[in-house]
C-alpha cells in the first residue's frame, strides 16, 4: 500500500490546478481571446519567414523558374509525405504475413484460505517470471492478400498524385510567367502608346499657338494624352498583380521581387504538327489523374477481396513459453516452499464467424459499390480528358489564327498611324483622324502583345491537358 500511495502523491504533484480550460468563446457579441492566442500568433509568424533566397540580379528563364517551384512550393511537399504515409501503410499490411513475437514478464500473488478437513489454513503463493509470446496467422483465405493489394495499389494512387501535383504546378508556373510577359509586354505598349499621345500634343499645341489649329484639336489631344496616361496606369496595376501571382505559384511571399526572361528574348514556339487523335492517345497514357483513378479502381477491388475472405475460417497458431518462472508459497503453520521451472503452451486455433447480424454480408456490399463508385468515376475523369484535349488543342489553332491577325492588324495599324500624322502635318487631315488612329495602333499594339503570350500558354496548355509536362525535365524549356 505504500507504493500506491508514493505514486497518489507524484500524480497529484505533477497535475497543474490553476491551468484554465480551454472552451468555446464566452459570448458570440465578442472576439475570441485567450492565453493561448498568443502562442498561436507566435507560430503564425514562423509560417513567413523567407525560407528560400531569390537572386535579384539573375533573370529567371521559365524552365528555371519551373525547378524553383518544384523544389519549393509547398504542395509538393504535402503529395510527398502523403506517398510516404501510404507506403508506411503498405509495410504495416506487409507485416501481418509475419509472425508477432513479444516479450512479457508475468507476476501474480494469489492469498486465499483452503480448507483442510474442517480447518482453514491462509495460503499465499507469489510466481514471477519472464516469457515470450508468439502469434501466428497461418491461412486466412486470402484477407491479408487483399490488405495488401489494397495498400499498394493506394500507395501508386498517391505516387500518381504526387506527379499530377507537379504537372499542375508546371502548368501553373508557365500560365503566370506567360501572363506577366503579357503584363510587361502591355506596359510597354501603352508607354508607346504615350509617347505617341503626347507627340501629337505637341504638334496640335504647336499649331494652335501659329494659328493653324483650332482649341478643340488641343483639348482633343491632351484628352487622347490623358488616356493614354490612365492605360499606362492600369498595365502597371496588372503588371504588378502577375508578379505576385507567378512569386505565390513558386511558393515564396509576393513581395519579393523576382526578374524574368522578356518576351521579345524567347525564341519562336515550335508547332508539332500533331493528329487530335494522337493528342488524346498520349493523354490517356499518361495523364497522372487518370492513372490515379485507375488505381483507385485496382485498390478498391482488393478491398472487395478482402471482404469476401470473411466468409471464411483463419488458422493462428498461439505460443507462450516462460523461462526460469518462480514460485513462492507460504501456507499457514508450515515452511516456506520454493520451485523454478521452464514453462509452455501451444495452441492451433481455428476462427470461424458462423453469425454476425449480416455484417459482412452488407461490407461486401458496401466494398462492391466502392468499387463500381471508383470504375465509374475513372470513365467520368476519361470523359474529362478527351474533352480538356479537344478544347485546348481548338485553342491552340485559334490561337494561331489570331497572332497572324494580329500581327497584319499592328502592321496596318502602324501605316495608319504614319499616314494620319504625315497628312496632319500637311494639313490633308483633322486631328480626329489622327488621334482615331492612334487609338487604333494602341489597340493594335495590345492585341499582338496578348496573341503572342497566348500562342505560348494555349500550347502549355495542350502539354498540361495530355500529361506531357510530365516528361518535361527542369532544364527543358516549355516553349
Amino acid at each position: 500500500m505504500t507504493w500506491r500511495w508514493h505514486v497518489l502523491l507524484m500524480v497529484t504533484a505533477a497535475t497543474p490546478r490553476n491551468a484554465p480550460a480551454q472552451g468555446v468563446p464566452p459570448s458570440s457579441n465578442r472576439p475570441w481571446h485567450s492565453s493561448a492566442e498568443s502562442e498561436i500568433r507566435e507560430q503564425a509568424k514562423a509560417l513567413r519567414v523567407p525560407r528560400f533566397a531569390v537572386d535579384a540580379t539573375k533573370e529567371y528563364s521559365l524552365a528555371e523558374l519551373v525547378d524553383f517551384a518544384e523544389r519549393n512550393n509547398p504542395e509538393t511537399r504535402v503529395a510527398w509525405e502523403d506517398s510516404k504515409a501510404r507506403g508506411a501503410a503498405l509495410h504495416i499490411a506487409q507485416s501481418e504475413l509475419y509472425p508477432a513475437l513479444a516479450g512479457i514478464a508475468l507476476s501474480q500473488v494469489t492469498r486465499q484460505d483452503v480448507l483442510f478437513g474442517s480447518t482453514f489454513f491462509r495460503q499465499t503463493v507469489a510466481v514471477f517470471g519472464p516469457g515470450l509470446q508468439l502469434s501466428y496467422t497461418l491461412f486466412d483465405f486470402g484477407a491479408r492478400a487483399g490488405r495488401i493489394a489494397a495498400a499498394r495499389a493506394e500507395l501508386s494512387a498517391a505516387n500518381f498524385g504526387f506527379n499530377d501535383t507537379h504537372r499542375k504546378i508546371i502548368f501553373q508556373v508557365a500560365d503566370t510567367y506567360y501572363r506577366l510577359l503579357n503584363a510587361i509586354g502591355q506596359v510597354d505598349a501603352a508607354q508607346a502608346s504615350l509617347l505617341n499621345a503626347t507627340t501629337v500634343q505637341a504638334a496640335a499645341e504647336q499649331k494652335l499657338t501659329h494659328g493653324l489649329a483650332t482649341l478643340p484639336d488641343a483639348l482633343e489631344a491632351m484628352s487622347a494624352t490623358a488616356q493614354a496616361e490612365y492605360d499606362l496606369q492600369s498595365a502597371r496595376g496588372a503588371e504588378e498583380i502577375a508578379h505576385g501571382d507567378l512569386a505565390t505559384t513558386l511558393g515564396i511571399a509576393p513581395t519579393v521581387t523576382i526578374r524574368v526572361q522578356r518576351l521579345d528574348e524567347l525564341p519562336a514556339p515550335v508547332m508539332q504538327d500533331n493528329s487530335i487523335e494522337q493528342l488524346l492517345d498520349r493523354a490517356l497514357e499518361q495523364r497522372p489523374d487518370l492513372l490515379q483513378q485507375v488505381a483507385g479502381v485496382k485498390a478498391a477491388e482488393a478491398r472487395v477481396r478482402e471482404a469476401r475472405a470473411a466468409y471464411y475460417p483463419s488458422v493462428k497458431l498461439e505460443a507462450r513459453a516462460g523461462g526460469g518462472t518462480f514460485q513462492s508459497g507460504w501456507q499457514q503453520y508450515n515452511p516456506e516452499g520454493h520451485r523454478t521451472d521452464l514453462t509452455g503452451v501451444a495452441t492451433l486455433r481455428l476462427d470461424w464467424t458462423l453469425f454476425d447480424g449480416g455484417a459482412r454480408k452488407n461490407n461486401l456490399l458496401r466494398a462492391e459499390a466502392l468499387h463500381n463508385a471508383a470504375a465509374a468515376q475513372a470513365e467520368v475523369t476519361l470523359d474529362q480528358i478527351a474533352g480538356e484535349v479537344w478544347r485546348s488543342h481548338s485553342n491552340v489553332k485559334t490561337a494561331l489564327r489570331q497572332r497572324q491577325a494580329a500581327t497584319a492588324l499592328l502592321e496596318a495599324a502602324s501605316h495608319s498611324y504614319a499616314a494620319a500624322v504625315e497628312a496632319y502635318t500637311y494639313g490633308v487631315r483633322s486631328l480626329l483622324d489622327v488621334t482615331a488612329a492612334q487609338r487604333a495602333l494602341a489597340q493594335a499594339r495590345t492585341a499582338d502583345v496578348a496573341a503572342r503570350t497566348q500562342v505560348l500558354d494555349r500550347l502549355a496548355e495542350v502539354a498540361f491537358r495530355t500529361g506531357d509536362l510530365m516528361r518535361i525535365s527542369g532544364a527543358t524549356d516549355l516553349r
